[in-house]
């Protein structure tokens, strides 16, 4: 059953924001894992030389890393935002 948000949902909500955020956060995190393990169970087979992998798979990790550390540790959810 999926989660229900109870009022009615607005970006000015503070709550609302960071439930979203994490939410964004969280389908980041399934595309990351899900085009990486895809692009990795080809690389196996060996077919082609695939060097630019590793730098790939670790840049978009730092941004991933960076986005986590940014909803956790520097957004600030107290302040209203702007309309």
């Amino acid at each position: 059953m999926p989660p229900r948000w109870p009022r009615q949902p607005d970006r000015r909500d503070p709550d609302y924001r960071r439930l979203d955020d994490r939410m964004n956060f969280a389908v980041h995190v399934a595309i990351f894992l899900a085009t990486n393990s895809g692009l990795w169970f080809f690389h196996n087979f060996k077919y082609s030389n695939w060097s630019w992998l590793i730098w790939f798979s670790l840049t978009w990790l730092a941004l991933l890393v960076f986005h986590l550390i940014y909803i956790t540790a520097i957004a600030n959810y107290s302040v209203k935002s702007h309309e």
